[in-house]
């Protein structure tokens, strides 16, 4: 059985800049042995959409990814088809 996936914040940019706003910051959906593997290691994980981050911070902190919501979304449907 696959692993499950959980949601995960991108930090692109941890000082947000003054007038910027704070748009590169979302969480993403990976799966759940390899943000435990990063924990460990420090090593990053691939995000579905193909970020590549190292988990640090509160994922419902952030809007998720659309990117990854959208793939997610997808393979659930193409597996409940099936």
């Amino acid at each position: 059985m696959p692993d499950p996936l959980v949601t995960t914040p991108t930090v692109v940019d941890p000082k947000t800049r003054e007038g910027e706003g704070d748009h590169d910051r979302f969480a993403h959906y990976a799966r759940k042995s390899d943000i435990l593997k990063s924990a460990v290691s420090g090593k990053p994980v691939v995000a579905l959409c193909g970020k590549v981050w190292i988990p640090s911070r509160d994922p419902d902190r952030y809007t998720v990814c659309p990117t990854c919501k959208e793939i997610f979304e997808r393979k659930k449907e193409t597996e409940n088809e099936g």
